[in-house]
C-alpha cells in the first residue's frame, strides 16, 4: 500500500496544472484503497502547501461526502444496516451537532463516513447535508494539510531523529501476551 501511495504522489507531483484535478479525484477514490482521510490531507500539504492543499482537500472531501450521501440513499437496506451499526457503536440516543462532528473528524481513528452518517441523520435534506459537510471538513483539511506542510519543511536528519525517537514507543506499546500450547501447560508427569 505504501508503494501505491508513493507512486500516486509522484504521479501527482509531475502532473503540472492537472495535479489538483488528480489530487481531488484521489480523494474520491480513497475509500476504494482503504486510505485514511488524514493521509491524503497530509499529502496535500506536502505537495501543494497549506493554502492550496487545504482548498483541494476541502473540495475533494466534500465531493466524497456528497458521493456517500448519494450512494447511501440509493441503497436503503445498507443505510438501515449502517444506522443499526452506528447505534451499536455510539448508542441509540447519541445525536451529535455539526460542531461536535467537526471536532470528531480531527480524531484520525474515527471512521470518516461514520461521521458522515451522523451528519445525514441531523440534516433535513441534501443541501443542508452538503453545507454541514463542507463546514465540518474545513478544520480537518486545514489542520492535517498544515501538518503535511510542516513535515515537508523538515530536514531528513530531523525526520530520522523523530522516527528513532518513536522506536521505543513501538516496543513499549506492543501487545504483551504469552502463548502457551495446551500440551506444554498440562504436562503429564511420568
Amino acid at each position: 500500500m505504501e508503494l501505491l501511495g508513493n507512486y500516486l504522489l509522484a504521479f501527482i507531483e509531475t502532473g503540472g496544472l492537472f495535479a489538483p484535478v488528480l489530487f481531488i479525484s484521489f480523494h474520491l477514490l480513497r475509500p476504494l484503497f482503504f486510505l485514511p482521510v488524514v493521509f491524503i490531507c497530509i499529502s496535500g500539504g506536502v505537495l501543494f502547501g497549506a493554502a492550496a492543499g487545504t482548498l483541494y482537500s476541502v473540495i475533494g472531501i466534500t465531493l466524497s461526502s456528497m458521493m456517500f450521501y448519494g450512494l447511501i440513499n440509493w441503497m436503503p437496506k445498507t443505510f438501515a444496516k449502517l444506522i443499526r451499526l452506528k447505534q451499536r457503536l455510539i448508542g441509540n440516543n447519541a445525536a451529535f451537532t455539526a460542531s461536535q462532528i467537526a471536532v470528531l473528524r480531527l480524531v484520525p481513528f474515527i471512521h470518516f463516513h461514520l461521521l458522515s452518517l451522523c451528519l445525514i441523520e441531523i440534516s433535513a435534506n441534501f443541501r443542508d447535508y452538503t453545507k454541514s459537510s463542507l463546514l465540518t471538513n474545513i478544520p480537518l483539511a486545514f489542520i492535517y494539510t498544515s501538518v503535511g506542510q510542516w513535515i515537508s519543511r523538515l530536514s531528513p536528519l530531523y525526520i530520522l531523529l523523530f522516527l528513532l525517537a518513536l522506536l521505543p514507543f513501538i516496543y513499549l506499546l506492543r501487545r504483551k501476551e504469552m502463548i502457551i500450547k495446551w500440551d506444554e501447560f498440562f504436562q503429564v508427569s511420568t
